[in-house]
C-alpha cells in the first residue's frame, strides 16, 4: 500500500484539477469539485492538512488509483 503525502486542501484541488475536475462552488471550509459525465462530486476540506483517510476516500470517489494520484503529485 502506497503512503500518501500530507497535502493542503488547495494542493489537493490543484491535483484533481489536472484530472479534469473543476471547482463548482465553495461554502465555508469545503470546496466542491465536479466532473462532466461523472456522478460523484468531491467535497475537499480547505484545511492546512487533509487527513490521509479523507484523501484516500476522495481518490476512490474520483475513480483513480492511489498510484495515479501519486504520479500527479510528483509532476
Amino acid at each position: 500500500m502506497s503512503n500518501l503525502p500530507i497535502l493542503s486542501g488547495r494542493q489537493v484541488v490543484k491535483i484533481f484539477g489536472s484530472f479534469g475536475w473543476e471547482v463548482a462552488r465553495q461554502r465555508g471550509s469545503h470546496i466542491v469539485m465536479t466532473k462532466e459525465k461523472h456522478i460523484a462530486t468531491l467535497s475537499i476540506p480547505n484545511h492546512k492538512e487533509v487527513a490521509k483517510g479523507t484523501l484516500r476516500s476522495l481518490i476512490r470517489a474520483a475513480g483513480l488509483t492511489v498510484d495515479e494520484f501519486l504520479d500527479a503529485v510528483k509532476k
